[in-house]
């Protein structure tokens, strides 16, 4: 079974931070965190620092590869800095056909 995990500390999130779905709009220093799980990828953030995670509004996404799940990470990432109530991005590569 593939699995593979990604944690990325330090994001300042941009004006309108990131949506979850649990917490609303999170803005601030984040922490955000993948998982894939050889079908689709859990994305989630944290404040930075605290013990507690919020789910990503659009998570989880079907990925077909790892590789895959690890561009949906960096493409949650340059969406969270450039704020305006981030979600997953609708990656192509990251859809299942």
């Amino acid at each position: 079974m593939a699995w593979a995990s990604w944690t990325t500390p330090g994001i300042f999130t941009g004006r309108g931070g990131v949506c979850t779905d649990e917490a609303g709009v999170v803005t601030g220093d984040v922490t955000v965190h993948t998982t894939w799980d050889g079908q689709e990828a859990d994305v989630s953030v944290q404040y930075t620092g605290t013990l507690e995670w919020f789910t990503v509004t659009g998570s989880p996404v079907p990925c077909r590869t790892e590789l895959h799940s690890r561009d949906l990470h960096q493409a949650v990432i340059e969406g969270i800095k450039a704020g305006n109530g981030a979600t997953i991005p609708r990656l192509h590569v990251a859809a299942v056909p």
